[in-house]
């Protein structure tokens, strides 16, 4: 190991010691790089697992958490939604205080239902409204692939052509960024029906200056909507006091509540109270107070659960609120301070690597965690050398790898360890062809 490398595990261990959310990482179950890398001579220690912007590690109380849920069942069948250790009739209502902290919301604006593309489609049922003058749809280029059909197949169904009806705004020449100014451009000609962006960008990592784009699309009479897969738990959202109209996010990535897991949407309560809003309805988004009554004439609830189309999944819940325990006692606030610091340090060690180029922005303010790098000559080789090494990133063609140092459980050590990894595999030879797939969105 060479002088320079040396001294920055020194810093990174010193950084660790006075981490004060270091105490954290304890909480979560981190596999052993023997187990990611299949090799069974591997080191039997902790990964470097840098992947929660796909998949959240799992918090240890989890399995008792869920196995509460099916000691209820056991014991009680049905009599569990009413006299359960954590009644099922209400279990969703008991996550709505958690998620409106993270995204900036009250909590009757928010509520948790569904899969996120679910949660978008039955949202833009009430807020896709287009007619014959104004029907486009403003997305960025390089939007996550659901969401791109999501929007395409709603302008389809509405009878319009995709093709004219979604407008993408893309980077620059040479640019791997959308500038703030070009997506406010474009809705200020285009006069859109529909903004709908990802907070975050799933592929360069770049946030978007959410406060300025959904005034300039409110400004312009369009409804703004906002995917939120890579943003909930990551940055700091003010959904409300920015005014935003909608957005819908699934929990299973910084959120920690598993593969699969239930997702969630935030409707503005001007929206929210509105009982004429056109919306897709099911019996679990019928007023609480007279649900069980079976009217034969839907009354939604006056907030963002009437969007709800049936009960909640107990199971599916019960590691969302784990998790959500842990957010409420790290502070999101102490969260990004230290992603701030864990995410510089990393890109710092990034930069000594040759070949290496970041294409996120280097703006703290205009990233969260994620860093996604393009390496030169990478391919899904890369990615397997790093497994071999115990480190676990994503690889997105063409030749960006994706890292994300997510400040719950990951440490200074850890961002050393990846970077201090990759300079191996680049200076060794390791981004020869490969092929396969994995890892989510």
């Amino acid at each position: 190991m060479n002088d320079a490398w040396s001294a920055d595990s020194d810093r990174a261990a010193a950084l660790d010691v006075a981490d004060p959310l270091a105490p954290f990482r304890a909480d979560f179950a981190i596999p052993t790089s023997r187990a990611v890398s299949g090799d069974p001579s591997a080191d039997a220690g902790p990964c470097v697992y840098l992947t929660g912007n796909s998949l959240g590690l799992m918090p240890l109380a989890t399995t008792a958490a869920v196995a509460r849920e099916l000691e209820d069942w056991a014991a009680l069948g049905v009599e569990g939604h009413t006299r359960g250790r954590d009644p099922w009739v209400s279990s969703a209502e008991r996550v709505r205080e958690g998620l409106a902290s993270l995204v900036g919301a009250t909590p009757a604006e928010v509520s948790a239902m569904n899969t996120l593309t679910v949660n978008i489609h039955l949202l833009m049922v009430s807020f896709y409204r287009p007619t014959r003058e104004r029907f486009t749809i403003i997305i960025e280029d390089g939007a996550f692939p659901s969401d791109a059909y999501a929007v395409a197949s709603q302008a389809r169904w509405h009878g319009f052509d995709p093709a004219r009806a979604v407008v993408r705004v893309g980077p620059r020449e040479g640019e791997s960024q959308v500038r703030t100014e070009d997506v406010i451009s474009a809705i200020e000609r285009e006069r859109p029906a529909l903004v709908m962006l990802g907070g975050v960008n799933y592929r360069t990592g770049q946030w978007f200056d959410m406060g300025a784009i959904t005034r300039a699309g409110r400004d312009a009479g369009a409804v703004v909507g906002w995917d939120l897969a890579h943003a909930a738990g990551n940055v700091p959202l003010r959904l409300h006091e920015w005014g935003v109209d909608f957005a819908a996010w699934c929990s299973y990535k910084y959120l920690n509540a598993g593969p699969g897991a239930v997702a969630g949407l935030y409707v503005h309560e001007r929206h929210a109270r509105d009982r004429t809003l056109p919306r897709f309805e099911g019996w679990w988004g019928h007023d609480a107070a007279s649900r069980f009554r079976m009217p034969d004439e839907f009354r939604p609830e006056p907030d963002a659960a009437a969007w709800a189309l049936s009960n909640p999944p107990i199971l599916s819940l019960a590691p969302l609120k784990v998790s959500l325990g842990l957010f409420a006692r790290a502070g999101m606030d102490r969260l990004r301070d230290k992603s701030l610091r864990l995410t510089a340090f990393m890109e710092s060690m990034l930069r000594r690597v040759p070949g290496v180029r970041v294409l996120t922005p280097a703006d703290p303010d205009a990233r969260g965690c994620q860093l996604s790098i393009e390496v030169a000559g990478a391919s899904r080789e890369t990615q397997r050398s790093l497994l071999s090494r115990g480190v676990v990133c994503d690889y997105r063609e063409p030749g960006i790898l994706r890292a994300a140092p997510v400040p719950l459980y990951n440490s200074f050590r850890d961002a050393w360890r990846f970077a201090r990894a990759l300079d191996d595999v680049v200076r060794g030879g390791g981004c020869g062809d490969g092929s396969g797939d994995g890892g989510g969105a």
